[in-house]
């Protein structure tokens, strides 16, 4: 019997993502890709700010299910004089929240060597799960060198959100959905419909959620699958058709 894959989804919800995420928890088939905001971006003191950041990552480790991927990409902070590594607030919320780091890879923000003022010339970029796993066999790169396509000046960039998705597509083949909260404009809902996979975004701009909606990454910023992952994928996208006609 033909199997024709189900063709991906997107719904962008214009919305407070905290509320949503603590009203949806252990969202089935679900992974999350999230990049969470600066305390520039919130309105609020520092320290009520640590607060909600803490709050935002242990909401997103409990929208997904045990075998679900979360990956956070997040840049660091210079304020003050100080340096807010915001990749330690996520590492410190993902421990209190019991789930494990699988793997934490850089992605370059300007050419190695070059001065940056304001802000780190790097990016993070982080996932944790409960029970998916890396594997050695699969080996990916620690360091990204650049953030491919930028739709605009606060966004993941096309480079790690590839990286993201390609790597819950690998560790996570239960994943049919990415959740996306702060979703901006869309550059994780477009790379996980490019992927096969639904996506949900939580934009809480009604202009960015509406650009968001239909908001496509170029094709040249769109990696290529090698012909076994274009394999495993089909078969992936078969799983899901099956599942989807049985239920």
């Amino acid at each position: 019997m033909n199997v024709t894959p189900p063709t991906p989804t997107r719904q962008v919800i214009c919305g407070d993502a905290l509320a949503w995420l603590a009203a949806n928890p252990a969202t089935p088939a679900a992974s999350l890709v999230a990049s969470l905001p600066d305390v520039s971006e919130v309105g609020s003191s520092e320290e009520r700010w640590r607060e909600l950041f803490a709050d935002a990552v242990a909401l997103s480790l409990n929208a997904i299910p045990p075998h679900g991927v979360a990956v956070f990409f997040q840049t660091d902070l210079k304020r003050d004089g100080r340096w807010i590594s915001k990749a330690g607030m996520v590492l410190a919320a993902a421990e209190r929240s019991g789930v494990p780091l699988l793997w934490h890879k850089l992605v370059c923000r300007q050419a190695p060597g070059r001065i940056q003022h304001g802000r780190p010339a790097y990016s993070h970029l982080l996932a944790f799960s409960r029970e998916a796993r890396d594997d050695s066999r699969v080996a990916s790169a620690d360091v990204l060198p650049d953030l491919g396509e930028m739709p605009w000046t606060h966004s993941m960039g096309s480079r790690a959100a590839f990286a993201a998705v390609d790597f819950i597509r690998r560790a996570s083949p239960e994943t049919t959905t990415i959740l996306a909260p702060f979703c901006g404009l869309g550059t994780v809902l477009s790379a996980a419909n490019r992927r096969g996979f639904s996506a949900i975004g939580i934009e809480q701009t009604r202009k960015r959620a509406e650009r968001a909606a239909t908001f496509e990454l170029a094709d040249d910023a769109v990696p290529r699958l090698s012909r076994s992952e274009r394999r495993d994928e089909y078969q992936r996208l078969v799983r899901a058709a099956r599942e989807t006609s049985a239920s």
